[in-house]
């Protein structure tokens, strides 16, 4: 089983306050995030981000590894992952969706082909899996 480590530290409370997120890779390293990172639009990372971020690597080399057995030999896979999150009073932020797209670039593919490894992909990634929320994707060849 392999294990893959992050840390955060928050210090104050919600509005006011502020943390760093880190990797045990180095990949981040005190990575600021807060309220306003969070929701508004000052500088920093925010957890909903990094999911997107996750999950459009994880649908990548899914969707690679699905063409490839395919017969496929993708030469690039551009891939754009929004998160969308819902906010209530009662229940508060939930996230509610992740839209995948991806132009995947692979001499022969086709578009009906791709829809459907696309499809796959975004079912099968181990990031969808953990997600367990509407995931939808569209597709395009260039």
């Amino acid at each position: 089983m392999l294990h893959r480590n992050a840390s955060a530290e928050w210090r104050g409370n919600l509005k006011l306050g502020g943390g760093t997120v880190s990797t045990a890779s180095g990949a981040l390293d005190e990575c600021l995030f807060g309220f306003r990172t969070r929701f508004e639009n000052d500088p920093g990372t925010n957890p909903e981000e990094l999911i997107a971020a996750a999950h459009a690597a994880c649908f990548s080399m899914q969707l690679s590894d699905l063409l490839s057995k395919e017969g496929y030999s993708p030469e690039r896979l551009d891939v754009q992952a929004q998160v969308s999150v819902s906010v209530d009073e009662v229940a508060g932020a939930t996230i509610k969706t992740s839209d995948l797209t991806v132009h995947a670039k692979a001499p022969g593919l086709e578009p009906e082909i791709l829809d459907k490894v696309a499809r796959d992909a975004s079912r099968d990634c181990p990031v969808s899996r953990a997600l367990n929320l509407e995931i939808s994707v569209i597709a395009t060849v260039v």
